[in-house]
Parts: structure tokens; sequence; C-alpha cells
């Protein structure tokens, strides 16, 4: 029965818990990432200008740039990789809390780019999983800008609870490894590695 001057509103939301925490979880992780920058050639120089003033990704929450990956959230390879870093960007990867995500940014470390010898990685997906790849050789602020997004939008659309939908961190092995690190080191020691310095006789 209605009292006298009681007002019904129907400003109410029915949804499920689960849908509500994840809501609450993945939009707080998409909009507070720290990048962790890996800039190896002309692609960082494009890395920095997003991050400078006329295009500022801080505007994406991405302000605070983690030269640690104890504290970093994202993996930026912008840049040729080769086999003298692959262990290096390994070990990078493997000391980045979960959940971490990758971007490949350029062609050169999506694919190898122009540079298809025996010296460079041929795509960063052989060494660490990656999750966007922004193409272009290299590719200007606005297509790491668009990159950036897809990633939100690929965290936000992750579940804490569904086993099928959930991300999966460690991807391939039982241990969670692309390629395990004493691989990348045995097939990156003839050319030298950046952990070793010498090369194979």
């Amino acid at each position: 029965m209605k009292r006298v001057g009681e007002v019904k509103s129907s400003n109410y939301l029915l949804t499920k818990f689960q849908d509500l925490v994840d809501w609450a979880v993945n939009s707080s992780r998409a909009n507070s990432l720290w990048p962790m920058p890996f800039g190896t050639a002309c692609c960082a120089i494009e890395f920095m200008a997003t991050a400078a003033s006329r295009f500022d990704f801080a505007r994406f929450g991405m302000e605070r740039q983690a030269f640690s990956p104890r504290q970093a959230d994202v993996l930026i390879c912008a840049g040729r990789l080769p086999f003298k870093l692959a262990p290096v960007i390994r070990r990078i990867y493997d000391q980045m809390p979960q959940p971490k995500w990758v971007i490949s940014m350029g062609a050169c470390a999506s694919t190898g780019g122009v540079f298809d010898n025996y010296a460079m990685v041929q795509g960063i997906d052989t060494i660490v999983p990656v999750d966007v790849y922004v193409p272009g050789c290299p590719p200007r602020p606005e297509g790491l800008l668009y990159g950036i997004l897809l990633l939100h939008k690929k965290i936000k659309g992750e579940s804490l609870f569904d086993a099928v939908k959930r991300r999966e961190e460690q991807p391939l092995d039982d241990k969670g490894l692309r390629l395990p690190p004493e691989t990348i080191d045995e097939i990156s020691e003839p050319f030298g590695n950046s952990v070793h310095q010498f090369r194979s006789s």
C-alpha cells in the first residue's frame, strides 16, 4: 500500500555480482596501466612523441612510465629486436608481475620488418606473448594510441570468474614460457648476447 507523500523511483540497476566485480577491477586496470618502454630503434622516437605534450598518453592513465619491470603492467617493445637482446626482453617480461600485457610496436618488432636476416628476431611473439600489434614503419603516435585503446578494450572484456573467458597469463607450457630462457640464451649465444657478452668459438 502506497503511503501519502511516498515517491517511487525507477532508478535502479540489476546485475550479477561477478559482472560488477569484473567491471570494477578491469576498468581500474585498463585506466591505470604503467608502461615499461623497451625502445631499440626509430619506433622509440614515436613512442617518446606519444608520451610528450602533443599526444600525451597520460590522458589514458599512463603518465607513470615504469623503468623497473617489477612495477610495470604493459611492456611496449618499440623497434627491432636483435637476438643479442632476446634474453633481456624475456627476463624483463618474466620479472613483470601478473597480470601483464605486451604491445608490439612497429613492423620490426612484429615481423622483423626489412631486417630479414640471421641477427634479428622475426617477431617478438616467438619470445614473449603479444596482446596488441601496432603496424607501421614506424607507426605514428596516433597508431600507438589506437593500440593502447585496443588493449583497454581487451582488458575490459576479461573476466576473473569465467574459466573460459579468463585471460590465460601462461599461454603455452606449464611454466608459462614461449621459449624457456635457456633456449633463448642458446639461440642467441652464437651472436653474442647482452647476458654473457661472448660468441661461440
